[in-house]
């Protein structure tokens, strides 16, 4: 019987080629056991990637949605919070109008139309409160403030009003020229006309907020704030009772208003509250696409460690050999 064997170059090939065989099995066995993922992901979807790009896909989608949802709800929020900002001086507005209503004295009403003039500038700041250079209540022009400053809006308010003498006659010329398309929301507004762009959230739902400083609540409140700042100015000559009648009518105005001021802020309540459900279905969705694909490529950490045990068995069995046959002599063999 012929025997066959193999030559030293031959051999000391094949060792070599074993040893990276092996080196390669324990590094991608390392590996998974480390990640608990299968490293060849080919061979374990037997080249269908169909379904696991599906999962990948869906997932860079919702995580783009969750970039959206933030911003919606950082946006909303900071809506709600300037809202309660703008609903808060109003109210402290309208209870020193009443008390000044019912007060005949001069240094009163002189130190209201200030406190009227101050919080007609807080309400104006309010307003013009920006988000990251994006401004809230201008409608589609996010690029600039909605409403011009209170001293310009005083000034041009104080010349539409111009010849009225009496508290009833500023009120109603103060009224014209607010709702006048070329009054107030011409001269005072400088946002968009157009409402701000749904905020896509999901695949299939969308939020609006829309709340301009045109908006009616709004706009009248400023209007009494104004009236009530131009009360002691002396162009049009009112006396202390005349005073008095007007910051009588608009802190009972003012105060009836409040109710539109809390329907905003009720409607911008209810669109945070449908943001933060659609965002926890939006994260439910993800997490399960992520054990989807999860189980899809894991590994059994036990027979992962048994094969790498196994593997290192080999590799210094190999390395044991690969010692005795360097150490062969013909002494040795003889």
């Amino acid at each position: 019987m012929t025997a066959v064997s193999l030559g030293d170059l031959a051999q000391s090939f094949m060792l070599r080629q074993r040893n990276s065989a092996l080196k390669q099995d324990m590094n991608r066995l390392t590996t998974e056991l480390a990640t608990g993922q299968v490293a060849d992901v080919r061979q374990v979807l037997a080249g269908n990637y169909s379904y696991l790009t599906d999962i990948e896909r869906k997932t860079d989608v919702l995580a783009g949605y969750g970039v959206a949802t933030a911003e919606a709800t950082y946006f909303a929020s900071t809506m709600q919070t300037a809202l309660g900002r703008f609903d808060e001086l109003t109210q402290n507005l309208s209870s020193s109008l009443l008390t000044a209503g019912t007060s005949a004295i001069g240094a009163s009403g002189a130190d209201t139309a200030e406190e009227a003039r101050n919080t007609l500038d807080g309400m104006i700041g309010t307003l013009n409160t920006d988000i990251a250079g994006r401004y809230m209540f201008s409608g589609t022009a996010t690029d600039r403030p909605p409403l011009v400053d209170s001293g310009a809006l005083l000034n041009e308010l104080k010349l539409a009003i111009s010849g009225a003498t009496t508290p009833i006659d500023i009120m109603v010329a103060a009224k014209t020229w607010f709702e006048a398309p070329t009054g107030y929301a011409t001269f005072a507004y400088q946002g968009a006309t157009e409402p701000l762009a749904p905020f896509a959230i999901s695949q299939s739902e969308s939020v609006v907020l829309d709340v301009r400083a045109t908006d009616p609540g709004i706009s009248k409140m400023l209007r009494l704030a104004a009236v009530s700042a131009l009360a002691d100015d002396p162009a049009f000559g009112l006396d202390v009772a005349a005073q008095s009648e007007l910051y009588a009518i608009t802190g009972r105005e003012m105060l009836s208003t409040q109710n539109d001021i809390t329907a905003l802020r009720a409607n911008v309540g209810f669109v945070e509250a449908r943001i933060d459900t659609i965002a926890a279905r939006n994260s439910a969705e993800f997490t399960s696409l992520s054990f989807a694909k999860a189980a899809l490529l894991e590994v059994d950490p036990f027979e992962t460690a048994t094969q790498l045990e196994e593997v290192q068995f080999q590799l210094q069995s190999l390395y044991s050999v690969t010692v005795r046959m360097s150490q062969l002599s013909l002494v040795n063999f003889l």
